[in-house]
C-alpha cells in the first residue's frame, strides 16, 4: 500500500494527493514487489532502502549513500494473538528514509504510530519539514514505548493477582509472555537510542536550532523507555520466581489436606475390616446382637474424631 500526503500553508493538516510532488511524505506499508519496484524507478532510490526495513529481523541504524538517508529505528508492534487469545506486544522495523524531494516511510506492518499522523492527531507536523518531521515520530515512538510500558505492566499486576490462589501455570505463562515482551522493547529501546545519539551529532541529517531541542526530549523520553523497562523487567523476573513457589506451595496445601482426609477415612475402614473378621467380639457383643453394628460404628467414629483433633492440631487441616 502507498499513499501520499502534502503539507499546504491553505490547510491545518496535510491532505493526501494522488501523485508524487516536491515536499511530500510518502507513506509505505507491506508493499508487493510491483510496488516496491515502482518507487525505486520513480524516485530513484538505492534498493537496499527500500528493501532492508521490511526485514523483521532488522537492526536500527542509519546509512548515507549520496543524498539518500535511512534511518531504520523499531518500534512498537501490538496484536492480538487468535490462537492464544491474548494480546502480544513485539517491535518491527520502521524505516525513514530522507531524499532532497521526498520523506518516506515505510514498514511491513500498518502501526498505530502512523496512523497517529494519518488521522491527524499529531499537530504542527509538516511534511517538507524533514529534519522535524523525523524527530516528531522519533518522539512518538519514544512516547508509544512508555503507554505500552504501563500497558504491560497493568497486565502483569492482572496476571499477578489470578496467581494468589492459582495451582495452575496458566498465569505463569502469561508472565512469561510478558517478560519477553519486554525483552524485546529494552533491547529495541538502546538500539533506538545509538541512532538518537548518532542524529544529535548533526552529521547525518540537517539539524536546525530549533530542532535541537525537541532531540534532546526524544532522547530524554527514550532514555525513561529503557529505566522503566528494565525496572519492570526487574520486578516481573522476581514475581515470575516468587509465585512459582507459591503455586508449588498451594499445590502441598492441597496434597496436605487430602492426605489428612485419607487417613481419617481409613480409619473406619480398618475397624471394620478388624471386626469383619472370623474372629469374637470384644465387650461381650455377639454378630447376632442387635447393637454390635451400631457398637463398631461408635467406635470408628471415636478413633476417627481424635485422629481429625490431633492433625487438626498439628495443622495438618
Amino acid at each position: 500500500m502507498i499513499e501520499i500526503y502534502k503539507s499546504y500553508d491553505t490547510e491545518q493538516f496535510p491532505v493526501k494527493i494522488d501523485t508524487f510532488e516536491k515536499g511530500c511524505w510518502i507513506n509505505i506499508v507491506s508493499p508487493t514487489e510491483q510496488e516496491l519496484n515502482f518507487i525505486e524507478s520513480s524516485l530513484d532510490i538505492y534498493s537496499n532502502f527500500l528493501r532492508d526495513p521490511l526485514d523483521e529481523e532488522e537492526k536500527p541504524r542509519i546509512d548515507v549513500e549520496d543524498n539518500q538517508t535511512l534511518v531504520v529505528v523499531d518500534v512498537p508492534y501490538v496484536y492480538e494473538d487468535e490462537k492464544q487469545k491474548n494480546i502480544k506486544y513485539e517491535t518491527i522495523p520502521l524505516g525513514i528514509i530522507i531524499l532532497d524531494d521526498y520523506f518516506i516511510t515505510i514498514c511491513s506492518k500498518d502501526t498505530f504510530l502512523i496512523q497517529n499522523f494519518k488521522s491527524k492527531k499529531v499537530k504542527d507536523y509538516f511534511t517538507f519539514k524533514k529534519t522535524r518531521f523525523t524527530l516528531q515520530i522519533l518522539f512518538l515512538i519514544a512516547k508509544d514505548f512508555l503507554k505500552y510500558l504501563r500497558h504491560i505492566d497493568k497486565r502483569s499486576y492482572e496476571a499477578e493477582t489470578s496467581l494468589h490462589k492459582s495451582l495452575q501455570n496458566k498465569e505463569l505463562f502469561k508472565l512469561l509472555e510478558l517478560e519477553k515482551s519486554l525483552v524485546f522493547f529494552t533491547t529495541s529501546l538502546k538500539s533506538n537510542e545509538v541512532v538518537m545519539e548518532k542524529l544529535l551529532r548533526g552529521k547525518y541529517i540537517k539539524l536546525y536550532e530549533e530542532d535541537q531541542d525537541l532531540l534532546e526530549d526524544v532522547i530524554i523520553e527514550n532514555k525513561q523507555a529503557i529505566e522503566m523497562a528494565n525496572i519492570y523487567s526487574s520486578i516481573l523476573s522476581g514475581t515470575m520466581d516468587t509465585f512459582a513457589s507459591i503455586i508449588s506451595n498451594n499445590l502441598n496445601v492441597v496434597m496436605k489436606f487430602l492426605t489428612s482426609i485419607t487417613i481419617i477415612m481409613a480409619i473406619p475402614t480398618m475397624v471394620a475390616s478388624f471386626f469383619g473378621m472370623n474372629v469374637q467380639l470384644p465387650f461381650g457383643l455377639e454378630s447376632n446382637t442387635p447393637y454390635a453394628f451400631w457398637g463398631i460404628l461408635g467406635v470408628s467414629a471415636v478413633i476417627s474424631v481424635v485422629a481429625g483433633i490431633f492433625l487438626y492440631k498439628k495443622d495438618m487441616f
